[in-house]
């Protein structure tokens, strides 16, 4: 039997990552901060912490995972400014540990966000790398980590992954804010939803879609680095009418502006350009954009009915 050990796995991707494995019959490992955590049935948590190096390395033994799925890291772009040293301790420092430690195959987490001030759009895996903050520097790191690593015979493959959701993802999150406020709307718990700026672009893709580039990408023979995305950018506006119309609902006059959600315009938006990960992973999203915030929106529906 396969065994993968999974970081991260009581978050969105980790989660999902430990749900496809057990489907396939894999024995699954999960990297938490606490034994007493929401995992997939059948998944054996293991107690770690990104910045207890020891802890990590502990897992990996205990483990002795034929796959390891490296997906824990902060998530909140913002967050990254306040502390940038503990942001590259968790992301940069934590992925070198593992990758040393890694008995066979390692998948690392990578972003969009490493391309940052982008100079076209889209991007693919070689696109110039020009990343705006520090989660985007030390996601940038890890990756070059990875192909040090993989220059030196290890079976290291990174996923650059651009905006991913799921009814699993934190509310702070734009399309999470969008299908909680609509759900509200909808129940007659709120009036109006407030978001930043409704121009702003994103590409957004489901994260069960995603995660299942990952484990294609960590199982093909060649180890390499993939962009997993869409391939289509949508602006806020756009995620907004389609939670609002599947709510059958109409947004006028429901959406309010506040400059504190406000990130920030890039002058080139952040697209993926997918190309490599169909034509080498035969991989293909199976969830459409409307598909996924459909889910979101009934799900919060449903959980504040």
């Amino acid at each position: 039997m396969t065994r993968a050990l999974v970081t991260g796995v009581s978050g969105q991707d980790g989660y999902l990552v430990a749900q496809q494995l057990l489907r396939d019959g894999v024995e699954v490992y999960g990297l938490a901060r606490s034994a007493d955590t929401d995992v997939p049935a059948e998944t054996r948590v293991l107690v770690g912490d990104l910045l207890d190096h020891d802890s990590l390395r502990a897992a990996v033994a205990e483990a002795q995972p034929d796959e390891l799925y490296h997906l824990a890291a902060p998530t909140y772009v913002p967050d990254s400014r306040t502390d940038p040293e503990r942001t590259r301790r968790e992301i940069v420092d934590a992925t070198q540990v593992l990758l040393n430690a890694a008995p066979a195959r390692i998948f690392v987490a990578s972003s969009a966000e490493i391309f940052g001030a982008a100079e076209s759009s889209p991007q693919s895996e070689t696109s110039a790398r020009r990343p705006r903050n520090p989660y985007g520097e030390a996601k940038l790191a890890a990756l070059e980590a990875v192909s040090a690593a993989r220059a030196r015979g290890a079976h290291a493959v990174a996923g650059i992954l651009y905006n991913h959701e799921s009814t699993r993802r934190p509310e702070r999150f734009v399309p999470r804010r969008v299908s909680v406020g609509v759900a509200k709307i909808k129940l007659g718990l709120a009036d109006e939803l407030t978001l930043g700026d409704l121009e702003a672009v994103r590409d957004w893709s489901a994260a069960t879609d995603l995660m299942r580039g990952a484990v294609l990408a960590l199982r093909h023979e060649q180890p390499d680095d993939y962009v997993l995305a869409s391939g289509v950018g949508r602006t806020v506006r756009e995620l907004v009418e389609v939670a609002f119309a599947h709510a059958g609902l109409d947004s006028e006059g429901r959406v309010g502006i506040d400059p504190q959600f406000t990130r920030g315009v890039e002058a080139v938006p952040l697209v993926g350009d997918p190309s490599k990960a169909r034509r080498v992973l035969g991989w293909e999203p199976q969830v459409s954009f409307e598909e996924l915030i459909a889910q979101m929106v009934d799900f919060d529906i449903e959980r504040l009915r």
